[in-house]
């Protein structure tokens, strides 16, 4: 390991301790920005953690391809500065509809088409 790698690692170290006095939502979110940087942590936003999945609203479809290539990446060191295990990252892009809303929506167009209730 070089210098700079050691300081960024007695860095991030630093950082997860004091963010243990945070909530989990600032916790979580204070260790996006330093897990991916600025760039990608300002087109990501964190919108919910449960059971150790974290979700993630994405930008545009190019940064959720990014962010879903890095997903390992980010998850194990999100789980480090947070200090809350992160098994799971689950992006979706801003705007798309959220998943099963498509779904029960088309469902309950084919009832009323077909005169169910």
């Amino acid at each position: 390991m070089d210098g700079l790698e050691g300081m960024r690692s007695l860095l991030r170290g630093s950082l997860a301790r004091s963010l243990r006095t945070l909530t989990e939502a600032d916790r979580l979110s204070a260790a996006w920005t330093v897990a991916c940087g600025r760039a990608m942590a300002e087109r990501g936003e964190v919108v919910g953690y449960e059971g150790s999945v974290l979700q993630v609203l994405v930008a545009d479809a190019a940064w959720l391809e990014q962010m879903v290539s890095m997903r390992g990446q980010l998850a194990a060191e999100i789980s480090r500065v947070a200090g809350l295990p992160v098994r799971e990252i689950h992006f979706e892009r801003r705007g798309a509809p959220a998943r099963g809303t498509a779904r029960r929506a088309s469902g309950a167009a084919r009832k009323r088409s077909s005169g169910e209730t």
